[in-house]
């Protein structure tokens, strides 16, 4: 099952108490599907692809801008212009060649998100627009999969696992989508460097939770980061029973699309 360079890369976590050989096994046998590859979607990809999960779809139609080279470390000055779907499996690929990768060049919506999601374990939510986490969201109930959900905003993060066995979903939090309009551009607001590096770890280490049934898992919890403190705090979450999509009477029992705003940064 093991190859020798494989052992040698995984020798870390194999004689890590709580992974071992058998956890390594399970994340080899593991399937993730990353939406979006920009800010987050860059270190969730890295660790997710180092950490040996065997197969990892990337859902991304952005090509690499210069305005993403300082914090999306990926990618490359001769990058630009490029899909960043294909720069980053080349770049990931080199990282580990032991990963099936899956491309996903498109714009996710009501029409699509159910199959593209349909095969993976798990989903994580690397989109920087409410219309996309929504839709993800949705999804992800009515396929009964775990979503690992983080945003990213000027200097402040957060991070929770969503749908994970009973507990609460993202509409749970906030059930509809703000009006456009009423949130800060995501061009404008900006966002501190290596803010989602941070994010993206914790996420990426939150989806090994997952995977391997590690630990205590960030579900029925939003994980608050304050870099300028720098402090983390954590809130409480519980399902909502009037919940609009997990609750005892859904009234969202297909997927819709919404008008495509910028959120938090992804």
């Amino acid at each position: 099952m093991w190859s020798r360079e494989e052992l040698d890369r995984y020798a870390r976590h194999i004689i890590l108490p709580g992974v071992g050989a058998a956890g390594q096994a399970r994340l080899k046998r593991g399937s993730v599907l990353v939406v979006g590859a920009g800010g987050l979607g860059v270190p969730v990809l890295q660790y997710l692809v180092a950490a040996g999960v065997g197969r990892i779809g990337i859902v991304e139609m952005d090509k690499v801008d210069p305005s993403n080279l300082q914090r999306q470390v990926l990618y490359g000055i001769q990058d630009i212009g490029r899909s960043k779907a294909e720069v980053a499996k080349e770049r990931l690929e080199a990282l580990n060649p032991h990963i099936q990768m899956d491309l996903y060049p498109i714009r996710l919506d009501s029409t699509n998100a159910l199959e593209v999601l349909g095969p993976y374990d798990l989903v994580l939510d690397c989109t920087d627009n409410f219309p996309s986490r929504y839709l993800v969201n949705d999804a992800c109930v009515l396929l009964d999969k775990p979503l690992v959900y983080g945003a990213i905003h000027q200097f402040e993060g957060q991070i929770s696992v969503f749908h994970y066995r009973g507990g609460p979903c993202y509409r749970c939090l906030y059930p509809t989508p703000p009006k456009p309009g009423t949130v800060p551009n995501c061009a404008e607001a900006g966002v501190f460097g290596v803010l989602p590096g941070v994010i993206g770890s914790l996420m990426a280490s939150e989806a090994l939770k997952v995977l391997l049934e590690l630990g205590e898992v960030l579900s029925g919890k939003l994980l608050l980061y304050d870099g300028l403190e720098p402090a983390f705090r954590t809130l409480h979450l519980t399902r909502n029973p009037a919940c609009p999509v997990c609750g005892d009477k859904p009234t969202v029992l297909e997927l819709q699309d919404y008008e495509v705003f910028c959120g938090v940064e992804g």
